[in-house]
């Protein structure tokens, strides 16, 4: 019984390592990709020749 609670305790540890290492990886990979969406969204264009109305009152 004491060698199968060892294999048991291994694979526990495995698999926690295993979580432990996909959550990092997915936190990274947010601020990269995020990094690259703010870069690549359009700015907002204005077409020459057209006069905006600007409320001062």
């Amino acid at each position: 019984m004491q060698r199968t609670d060892e294999v048991v305790a291994r694979a526990l540890a495995a698999v926690a390592a295993s979580k432990a290492l996909r959550e990092r990886h997915d936190r990274e990979r947010k601020a990269v990709y995020g990094r690259i969406e703010l870069a690549t969204l359009r700015k907002l264009s204005v077409p020459k020749g057209v006069q905006l109305r600007l409320n001062l009152q």
